[in-house]
């Protein structure tokens, strides 16, 4: 297991973190992903055989949000 931490710009509020959050425990491969909001980051502890940080980030702005 791999834990990445990724820095997104946009999220204020729990229906963001929600947004975040289920995109990308929606992907093959991630165990869990938690949004600190105060921080403006997700971390993502994740199976790298399964799925890549591209693929995370991708998922991330496809819910409307920035990642830096």
């Amino acid at each position: 297991m791999t834990t990445e931490t990724i820095q997104v710009e946009g999220m204020s509020c729990d229906h963001c973190k929600q947004a975040v959050e289920g995109a990308l425990t929606k992907l093959s491969g991630v165990s869990t992903a938690k949004v600190d909001l105060t921080a403006g980051n997700v971390q993502v502890d994740y199976d790298n055989d399964q799925v890549e940080v591209t693929d995370m980030k991708s998922a991330i702005e496809d819910q409307g949000y920035d990642v830096q």
